[in-house]
C-alpha cells in the first residue's frame, strides 16, 4: 500500500531482507536456520525468507531496488545468490512437493527437503492434495496409512455449526472406507471453546426449541467421538477449553501438548457445561468411588474443578484435574510432532482390533446425599460473599446434574439420563437475565463477568 502503515512495512522490512540474504553463508549455509532462530527464539510467526516468501521474491526485489534512495539503511542490494536463483527459474526459497517442504540449498543450487522434519505433518504441505472433504468451519485430510484427519478453522477454532456437521462427516466418512480418525490443527489454539455468539442469539430470542436443538446435537456428536466404530484420537494443544476440552475428553485417546491449557470455563459465562462435560465428570467420579471410601469426597473433587473452572497450565496438571485419564492420553514434547504422534496412536488402535465401545448404563451418583453436600458448600460459600447469588445458582444446577437429580439414595443410571439433565439445566441457565449478562460481556470485552 502506500499509506503510512505500508511505508513502516516496507521501512521495516526491505532492510532487513537484504541484511539476512547477506549473512548467508556468512553465519549459516542454510538459510532456513535463519527463519528456526526467529520463529524459536524471537516468538516470530514467520522468519524473515518466510515473510519474503509470503510477499513474491522476484517482486520485492524490485521495490527494494526501487526504494533503495528512500529508505534509510536500504542500499538496494541483496546478496548475489538470491539474484542467481531467481535466475534460474527458482522464485520462492520454500516449495512443498508431496507434502514435504523443501529449501533452496546455496551450494547444489537446487531444493532439497528441511532435515529434521520427516516426522512431522503439516497440514499446510498437504492440504491442497489430500482434503476429502470441507466446509466453511471444518476441513477432512487424509492422513495416509487409513487415518482422516478433522482440522477446524474457524475463529479462534470455536464449534459452530459448521464443525459439528463437518466432525458427523468425519466420522461417516472414517467409518466407511478408513480406520480411524484424528482431530487436530496447525493453529493458534486447539479450540476456544463453543460459540456464545449463537448461544446467545437463540436465548435472546427465546428460541428456546432451537436451543435445546442445537444443545442436544452437540451432546451426540460428543458421544459419536466415543462409540463410534473406528478409533478417535484428539490432539490438543494452547487453549482447549469448553466444547474444545468436551470432545477432547470423549476421544478414545488424548495425544496432547505438553503447553495445553485445558478447561471447563463455562461457569464464566453463567451456565454449565452442556457439550457432554459435566455428564463425563459424574461418569468419572462414579468410576474412582472404591468400596470403603467416602464417596462424596470424589463428588466433591470433580465438582469443584468445573465450578471454579480450573484450566490445567501443562499436560500433567490436565490429568491432576480430571480432563485426562490414565492410560487414555500421552504427552508429546514438540508441537511440531503432534498430528504426526497422534496419528501413530489412531494407527496402534485400528490394529490392536478395535473394539466400539456401548453406551454405560452403571454410572453411579449419590442423589440427595451428593446434593446436600453441594447445597451446603454453595450455601456457605454464598454467605461468606466468596461467591455471587447467580455462582450459587449455576453451583446447585451444577450439583443437580453430576448427583443425577433428588435420588432418595445412591443409584446406577445410564449416559443419556445424566446428559439429559445436563440439557435442562443449561437450557434453565440460559433463560436466566445474569446469564445473557455474562455472555453478552464475554462477546464485549473479552472478559468474565461476577455479577
Amino acid at each position: 500500500g502506500t499509506d503510512k502503515a505500508g511505508a513502516f512495512f516496507r521501512a521495516m522490512h526491505y532492510p532487513l531482507f537484504e541484511y539476512v540474504s547477506r549473512r548467508v553463508p556468512e553465519i549459516t549455509d542454510e538459510f532456513f536456520r535463519i527463519d528456526d532462530a526467529m520463529r524459536a527464539g524471537f516468538g516470530w510467526e514467520l522468519g524473515p525468507f518466510e515473510v519474503w516468501d509470503a510477499l513474491g521474491v522476484k517482486e520485492t526485489l524490485d521495490k527494494i531496488k526501487a526504494e533503495e534512495k528512500r529508505i534509510p539503511g536500504n542500499s538496494g542490494e541483496v546478496a548475489d545468490w538470491v539474484r542467481e536463483m531467481l535466475a534460474a527459474g527458482n522464485d520462492s526459497f520454500y516449495r512443498v512437493e508431496n507434502g514435504i517442504r523443501h529449501y533452496y540449498d546455496i551450494r547444489s543450487k537446487s531444493y532439497k527437503p528441511i532435515p529434521g522434519t520427516e516426522g512431522f505433518i503439516i497440514l499446510d504441505n498437504i492440504r491442497a492434495q489430500k482434503t476429502v472433504w470441507k466446509n466453511s468451519g471444518l476441513t477432512v485430510t487424509d492422513l495416509g496409512d487409513g487415518i482422516l484427519n478433522a482440522e477446524f478453522h474457524t475463529k479462534m477454532n470455536t464449534l459452530g455449526g459448521d464443525v459439528i456437521q463437518g466432525l458427523h462427516k468425519a466420522i461417516d466418512l472414517a467409518e466407511k472406507d478408513f480406520r480411524g480418525l484424528v482431530i487436530g490443527n496447525d493453529g493458534a489454539n486447539f479450540s476456544a471453546g463453543a460459540n456464545i455468539g449463537m448461544i446467545f442469539m437463540m436465548a435472546v430470542e427465546q428460541d428456546y426449541d432451537e436451543l435445546n436443538m442445537a444443545v442436544k446435537t452437540f451432546q451426540q456428536t460428543s458421544m459419536r467421538l466415543r462409540y463410534s466404530s473406528i478409533p478417535v484420537v484428539a490432539a490438543p494443544f494452547a487453549l482447549t477449553l469448553g466444547g474444545g476440552c468436551e470432545f477432547s475428553m470423549h476421544a478414545d485417546f488424548v495425544q496432547l501438548h505438553a503447553e495445553t491449557y485445558m478447561g471447563l470455563v463455562e461457569f464464566g459465562v453463567g451456565v454449565i457445561p452442556g457439550g457432554g462435560g459435566s455428564k463425563e465428570f459424574a461418569l468419572r467420579a462414579s468410576d474412582e468411588m472404591k468400596e470403603g471410601q467416602i464417596e462424596q469426597q470424589v463428588l466433591r473433587d470433580r465438582f469443584l474443578t468445573i465450578g471454579q473452572a480450573k484450566v490445567s497450565t501443562s499436560a500433567v496438571e490436565a490429568f491432576e484435574l480430571g480432563y485426562l485419564q490414565a492410560g487414555k492420553y500421552a504427552v508429546s514434547m514438540n508441537r511440531s510432532r503432534l498430528l504426526a504422534d497422534a496419528k501413530a496412536k489412531a494407527i496402534e488402535l485400528a490394529e490392536a482390533g478395535y473394539t466400539q465401545p456401548v453406551p454405560r448404563k452403571d454410572i453411579k451418583v449419590l442423589g440427595k446425599q451428593g446434593l446436600g453436600i453441594v447445597y451446603v458448600g454453595a450455601n456457605s460459600m454464598r454467605s461468606g460473599n466468596y461467591i455471587s447469588e447467580h455462582d450459587q445458582k449455576i453451583s446447585e444446577k451444577l450439583g443437580w446434574v453430576m448427583c443425577g437429580g433428588d435420588l432418595s439414595s445412591p443409584t446406577e443410571v445410564s449416559e443419556q439420563y445424566l446428559l439429559d439433565l445436563e440439557r435442562e439445566a443449561f437450557l434453565s441457565l440460559c433463560g436466566e437475565r445474569k446469564t445473557l449478562e455474562r455472555i453478552q460481556h464475554m462477546l464485549t470485552t473479552g472478559k468474565p463477568l461476577r455479577n
